[in-house]
């Protein structure tokens, strides 16, 4: 007899424990790594629809893979009442794990004198809840739950198991399993699509309990709350308040955002704080331009300005696009302040004091001609690799190996063209190894009590995988915040060190009272938005800064990283002219809702997703108009037509109350979606509400039961001013999402103000909030239909150049050995940023250790741009290397 069990599995703890007690002997069988379960169990229970474990195979007879049933298995301790608690553990407590059903269970361990089979199990099911003590509270009758609890951790069956199935790792092993699992579909509870509205689902069965239940909630009064947009500032931390810090990771200064950029940071913490004001959280939002660095410099050198006039002209570029946007930031500053020197500088000395910074000799290049070091992206030369003779300081954008710069050959300064020499140059590190130890202590805690995204997680692992290593905090610069220790006064530190501290210093300079927010991590929880490939340096580096520096720094709760979006089947790229970028967004006439709403339709959370042309328009004339925007105006139409413009009375039926209970769930899986931070997937409800109101309408026909006898005129009044009040509601659930279109909806309903502040708090409170007799203002469309020879227009302007440049290589005929393409200077000037952007792009990848198969699917379009660019200079290109030959 075979027992199959998986590591961390609760109901494998349980059946191991169980069949220990009665004495039933069994193989067991462990698979540890949970990922590659699906195989496996279909070899062991053929027959089933999914993978299930624990299974259990006996001598004769058929497989068991019910965990309670392998539980009776032994037949030993299983009366009629140890029977009742195995079935309501598995239909009721399984199910549902409300607090409601854990103190009937409460009751029945009171009952209890000897441990049963039932306790076991029910011991299993609630050791997640009462391992953690401290967030359990054990006083009267609930202290005979921790007696009983303490009992059953005592029994040998249940220590043998617990060490079998977690592995020594406790807790952790039972949330690192329950964290990789689907979410359960039951009739109770449906797990959201990749996509919103993907997929029809099948109709909720709704209980009468839960049609009373809503109707209730309906029958009460709109609570006084205040606004959202009545905000006081500054917004300090209070005491009986839950104190939100949010920040987007920091734009940097020398480009212009595209729709990928924005929804990765800005857009996706906008969403996020908005909600939370809904929510009654104390929220204060900052972000702001990251300003000094190499790239500030190459930017300046490049368009002929001085760093501090980049600065100043792309922070009011982004500026302008991030108001457009409607980001509702409290404070929108920029690094290059007095605050960012004195915050910076005061962490170095910390960390300096408390031995947490080596010195070391770097060999670095030096232009004599210049008089400075020349960073990575201040020298060129031929790579010693592959022998292309572009190769930046940090990498070959040919063969895409790093490379030190100091090992190219022939190597130029980028700005004089004269030759540099090989000089020492002493530096400062961070010792990473020596706050190892602190980090992952922390981190253990953060990622398991906060919400961090997988690939957040999974990034931060793949870091501390092999190790920490010293990472240096100096460049031989000028633009940056200088270094005060007197040994290293002509440097400046690096950026990825002097970045994040940008944080500190904005929100300084937006308030005196900055500490209240960054040195209080019992009050405040700090979430950071940012795309992955910034999560290095804000889940490693970052916090070792502040841990090294021993001053109560309030560290990230929540770390909330998106994939890429890339554009249609490429991606963005501004000096090729493929992709909309932040400022071009408001010259396709499109309105800003409708692209924030797109992009949070599209919005990469699990995976990488592309902005489609075609599918902007599909969801515009599907979801917009023709589900969400057709509701509410047909909604706000009947009251104006059929009734004067005043809601009319409303009598409830069970047809009533069952969509009432609807909506009320779908409200509540917005709120539990959004407190996660699954921005994505809560828009499906919001799409979902308006699909039943929809239904509800036709079901109904009001336009037709107005024209009849007083009762029908009597329904199509109800069905009237139930479908407006949801309209009201789903004006609140947008306000994160299409903050104008919400506050449209509200001024054609005439919504009282108290509705904003009101529907989102607990739980949800649907109520009636326009009652019979309250007059509509004028209803008028919300959305337009977008057209196709209009999206043909815009596909076409902001496709660039590269698939007709791809085209002519493809159908031009091979020049000679000794032919040389003609020259074109500005296509040259264009691939020669292209490259430069792709060649960070690979750069990024290698540095958080992604996946060989996308850092190849880089360096491949990489070696592509090069070979364009060859072209453009008038040059002829190299021939690959052949393979499986060495010189």
């Amino acid at each position: 007899m075979k027992l199959f069990v998986s590591e961390g599995n609760p109901h494998c703890l349980k059946v191991l424990a169980a069949l220990e007690e009665t004495g039933v002997k069994c193989d067991v069988q462990l698979l540890i790594n949970n990922l590659v379960f699906i195989s496996s169990t279909e070899r062991v229970v053929p027959f089933i629809s999914r993978p299930v474990l624990p299974a259990l195979l006996p001598p004769t007879g058929p497989h068991l893979f019910s965990s309670n049933a392998i539980c009776r298995f032994g037949g030993k301790d299983c009366s009629d009442l140890c029977n009742q608690w195995l079935e309501w553990e598995t239909t009721e407590l399984q199910v549902k794990a409300t607090l409601k059903n854990l103190f009937w269970g409460i009751k029945y361990i009171k009952l209890q004198e000897t441990l049963s089979v039932a306790d076991i199990v029910m011991w299993a099911a609630l050791y997640p809840i009462l391992s953690v003590t401290n967030r359990f509270n054990f006083e009267g009758e609930r202290n005979s739950v921790k007696a009983w609890f303490e009992r059953g951790a005592k029994l040998q069956s249940i220590q043998s198991a617990a060490q079998k199935v977690l592995q020594g790792k406790g807790l952790q092993g039972m949330k690192t399993f329950l964290q990789r699992q689907p979410n359960p579909q039951s009739k109770e509870i449906q797990t959201c699509t990749s996509s919103p509205a993907e997929a029809e689902e099948s109709e909720r069965v709704v209980s009468e309990e839960e049609m009373e239940a809503a109707a209730l909630t309906w029958s009460k009064e709109l609570q006084d709350w205040p606004l959202p947009e009545d905000r006081q500032h500054p917004i300090l931390p209070q005491e009986d308040k839950k104190n939100i810090l949010v920040t987007s990771a920091l734009p940097y200064v020398n480009n212009v955002p595209h729709l990928g950029n924005i929804i990765g940071c800005v857009l996706s913490a906008d969403v996020f704080s908005r909600y939370s004001r809904l929510r009654g959280w104390n929220v204060l939002f900052v972000c702001g331009t990251d300003e000094y660095g190499t790239a500030t410099e190459n930017k300046a050198i490049e368009e002929g300005l001085t760093p501090q006039e980049i600065c100043d002209k792309y922070h009011a570029i982004h500026s302008a696009i991030y108001k457009w946007f409607q980001i509702d930031f409290d404070f929108f500053g920029r690094t290059t302040t007095e605050k960012q020197t004195v915050i910076a500088q005061d962490i170095f000395w910390r960390l300096h004091k408390n031995n947490f910074l080596l010195e070391d000799t770097v060999e670095q290049l030096r232009c004599e001609n210049c008089q400075r070091f020349l960073a990575d992206r201040f020298v060129e030369g031929i790579c010693p690799h592959c022998a292309y003779p572009e190769a930046r300081g940090d990498q070959c954008d040919k063969c895409g190996r790093l490379i030190n710069a100091v090992e190219l050959k022939e190597p130029q300064c980028k700005i004089c063209r004269k030759t540099p020499i090989i000089c020492s140059s002493k530096h400062l590190f961070l010792d990473l190894p020596k706050l190892e130890i602190q980090l992952e202590q922390w981190l253990d805690k953060s990622t398991s009590t906060g919400d961090w995204t997988a690939n957040a997680k999974q990034i931060t692992r793949s870091w501390l995988r092999d190790g920490l290593k010293p990472r240096c905090i100096t460049r031989d610069l000028k633009w940056g915040t200088p270094v005060p220790h007197p040994d290293f006064k002509e440097k400046v530190f690096y950026v990825w060190f002097d970045a994040p501290i940008g944080y500190l210093s904005i929100t300084a300079n937006y308030t005196d009272k900055w500490e209240k927010w960054w040195k209080n991590p019992p009050q405040v929880e700090l979430y950071n938005f940012m795309a992955k490939d910034n999560v290095p340096f804000h889940s490693v580096v970052f916090p070792c800064s502040l841990l090294g520096a021993q001053d109560n720094y309030t560290l990230v709760n929540h770390l909330v990283a998106t994939e890429y979006l890339n554009y249609e089947d490429t991606k963005f790229s501004k000096s090729r002219g493929v992709g909309v970028f932040g400022d071009m967004a408001k010259e396709t006439d499109i309105p800003c809702d409708v692209w924030r709403f797109y992009l949070l339709y599209v919005r990469p959370e699990g995976q990488d997703s592309s902005f489609s042309w075609a599918d902007l328009a599909t969801k515009n004339n599907s979801e917009l108009l023709n589900n969400l925007g057709n509701f509410i105006n047909r909604a706000g139409m009947f009251v104006t037509k059929f009734f004067e413009g005043c809601v009319p009375a409303m009598v409830l039926q069970q047809e009533d109350k069952k969509l009432l209970a609807l909506v009320a769930w779908e409200l509540q899986q917005y709120i539990q979606l959004m407190d996660k931070v699954k921005i994505r997937d809560s828009l499906k409800h919001i799409l979902n509400i308006s699909r039943h109101g929809n239904q509800y309408i036709q079901v109904n026909e009001p336009w037709k039961n107005i024209k009849a006898g007083d009762a029908e005129r009597q329904r199509a009044g109800t069905v009237t001013g139930v479908s407006v009040n949801i309209a009201c509601l789903l004006s609140v659930m947008l306000y994160p999402y299409m903050p104008t279109t919400s506050q449209t909806i509200r001024d054609q309903l005439n919504c009282p103000q108290s509705v904003i502040g009101t529907m989102l708090r607990g739980n949800g409170n649907f109520v009636c909030a326009l009652g019979a007799g309250h007059r509509v203002g004028a209803v008028s469309p919300l959305f337009q239909k977008l057209e196709g020879d209009q999206i043909e227009a815009l596909k076409k302007r902001f496709s660039g150049q590269q698939k007709v440049a791809s085209s002519e290589a493809a159908t031009a005929p091979a020049p000679a050995a000794e032919a040389t393409a003609a020259a074109d200077p500005e296509r040259a000037k264009q691939l020669s940023q292209a490259v430069v952007e792709q060649g960070e792009k690979v750069r990024n990848l290698k540095a958080q250790k992604a996946e060989k198969a996308l850092i190849t699917a880089e360096v491949t379009l990489l070696l592509d741009l090069k070979k364009q660019l060859v072209l453009a200079e008038g040059k002829t290109p190299e021939p690959a290397p052949q393979k499986g030959k060495k010189k």
